[in-house]
């Protein structure tokens, strides 16, 4: 009987993706190079907004946290799950599963605000322009993040510490490459039901409030553009949150389909395509999508070139 005592707290073991060395291999190289590239995008988009003076606008100032976010949840991921891919080693402590646990809550969480946020700035930019200054002033800014930043601490807080109380029995395998919330309850020989229900609760609340914000946000942005009269303003008008748009919709379509249903209905392998994609995938997207189809970001990144190399001239 694969069973074991949850009063001695002992590791877990995380399955991974594939038993196939030849796809774990394969895995492991493809998951490197996209931490890789996760970990430069978002460096990168930092450095550029901190260092030009004309991105520091509430926009950019959430697309900073927004890089810090994505970078900072998928190392508390990625590495481990390059770990389990490429050694034997595929143990992780009862705190240290728990913690990847609070951590990567906290950070999505968050990010769903942040995104909401933004969202806002974007609403008040095309639909309010003349009390633009006024309305995304620093103190709103650091009130929107400070929001986004609590919201997510108290989901996260109230998800772990409502799992962490269940007796887990049956066994000490994990269906996953990471620990997450409905793996975990499989494993639990405790009534689930309560638990569940305030995980739903509080995950729903999370993902459906922020996008149903987001939702009315992009209805009055899109009513506010149809009125501009000229074709070039209705395209400069929708460029200016195009991007935010399509971060957004990725984002919301993998976390609503591994999420917003009952755990009984986890699937092994569409749920881990899915969480493969919002937490290595979605991470490393997110600097390009903010930069490739932004005029302005591609502006920063030419005046940096030019100041580099004129700094270059001089010595």
């Amino acid at each position: 009987m694969n069973t074991w005592n949850h009063t001695s707290k002992p590791d877990f073991i995380l399955l991974g993706l594939t038993d196939s060395k030849e796809i774990q291999l394969v895995l492991s190289v493809l998951f490197l190079l996209i931490y890789m590239v996760t970990v430069l995008g978002n460096l990168g988009m930092i450095l550029i907004i901190c260092v030009d003076s004309q991105l520091h606008t509430p926009m950019y100032f959430f697309l900073i946290h927004l890089s810090f976010l994505d970078l900072s949840y998928s190392t508390a991921i990625t590495p481990k799950t390059l770990e389990n891919l490429m050694t034997l080693n595929k143990s992780i402590s009862f705190i240290g599963c728990f913690t990847q646990l609070y951590i990567f809550i906290l950070l999505a969480a968050t990010e769903c605000f942040l995104l909401c946020s933004m969202a806002y700035d974007r609403y008040i930019a095309i639909c309010k322009p003349l009390h633009y200054p006024i309305i995304m002033s620093s103190r709103c800014c650091l009130v929107l993040l400070t929001g986004s930043y609590m919201i997510g601490t108290v989901d996260s807080s109230v998800t772990v510490f409502s799992t962490i109380t269940l007796h887990f029995c049956k066994s000490s395998v994990i269906h996953h490459f990471y620990c997450d919330t409905s793996p975990l309850l499989s494993l639990s020989c405790s009534d689930t039901n309560d638990v569940e229900i305030i995980i739903f609760i509080f995950a729903g609340s999370t993902i459906l409030g922020s996008l149903i914000t987001i939702s009315v946000s992009y209805v009055s942005i899109l009513s506010t553009i149809l009125k501009i009269n000229s074709t070039s303003g209705k395209q400069k008008a929708f460029s200016t949150c195009a991007s935010h748009l399509l971060g957004v919709t990725v984002f919301y379509s993998s976390l609503i389909f591994t999420y917003l249903k009952p755990s009984k209905s986890y699937s092994l392998g569409k749920d881990q395509v899915a969480s493969v994609f919002y937490t290595i995938v979605i991470p490393m997207l997110n600097p390009l999508i903010y930069s490739l189809r932004n005029k302005e970001v591609k502006g920063a990144v030419v005046r940096l070139v030019k100041k580099r190399q004129g700094s270059r001239k001089l010595r």
